[in-house]
């Protein structure tokens, strides 16, 4: 399968020129073998955390319609990064997953809020673990940034079978080293394709680090971004995540009983 990213600067508070950009993104920059599209986290307004209780997406309604389109119009599979959403009066960080026929088939709370950007102060952390999807008949995985951090989520998702794992964030430019390092170890760890996806440039607090990255099993790094708005695409064959497994068969050799 063909995976591309779209690592671009969010426009803080202003959902319409973020959707313009996408809009442009998917018209000027799209491969076309492209089989997955991968945005970053809360792109629809960024952190502008103070106001999101106004400007969060009503239960996924314009997300919905603008993405599904997108998907429908390419006829593309989009990891649509997650975006700010309002439901029962409260505001998550919701990771979203589109088929190429527009339909949402998967959607994730972040359950891992930010103290270090005061996001537990304007937003409600997820009540589940993220779970496994299918999409092109493979089970893949999804977290949101600092979800990245607690390897158990994605541990979890690889033991029932999750061969192919994306992040989406909003990753700060301070702690690049932690952005790649993180990424690359849950690749290793899990024997499992990373597809890391960040923003870059910067809002009026935090600059973010970009280096979008497609990661292979054994913990290379197929194609990397820099700092700048980018795309990158890789091709992703998901056999060589069942020959590492036997390989070096850590899922094997795991001693359950005893972990606690």
């Amino acid at each position: 399968m063909h995976i591309q990213l779209f690592q671009f600067e969010v426009a803080l508070g202003d959902f319409e020129q973020n959707k313009d950009k996408i809009t442009q993104l998917f018209k000027e920059k799209l491969v076309e073998t492209t089989n997955i599209v991968v945005l970053p986290e809360m792109w629809n307004n960024g952190y502008d955390l103070e106001n999101l209780n106004d400007k969060a997406d009503d239960k996924l309604k314009l997300t919905k319609e603008f993405i599904s389109k997108l998907a429908q119009q390419y006829s593309v599979n989009i990891v649509a990064g997650s975006v700010s959403n309002k439901k029962q009066g409260d505001v998550y960080n919701t990771l979203v997953v589109f088929n190429n026929r527009g339909e949402l088939i998967y959607d994730y709370d972040k359950i891992h809020l930010v103290p270090m950007l005061d996001e537990p102060k304007f937003m409600t952390g997820g009540h589940s673990l993220s779970q496994p999807f299918q999409l092109m008949d493979t089970t893949m995985g999804a977290v949101i940034c600092y979800d990245l951090r607690f390897p158990e989520s994605i541990r979890g998702m690889a033991v029932k079978g999750a061969q192919v794992i994306f992040v989406v964030a909003q990753w700060p430019e301070a702690r690049l080293y932690h952005w790649r390092h993180l990424n690359i170890a849950r690749a290793i760890e899990n024997d499992a394709y990373v597809i890391a996806c960040n923003s870059c440039g910067n809002d009026h607090k935090t600059t973010y680090a970009g280096h979008s990255m497609i990661i292979d099993p054994s913990g290379e790094v197929i194609k990397e971004a820099g700092e700048s708005e980018s795309s990158i695409f890789a091709e992703v064959d998901v056999a060589r995540v069942q020959e590492m497994r036997e390989s070096i068969p850590v899922f094997k050799n795991r001693r359950s009983d005893l972990y606690s």
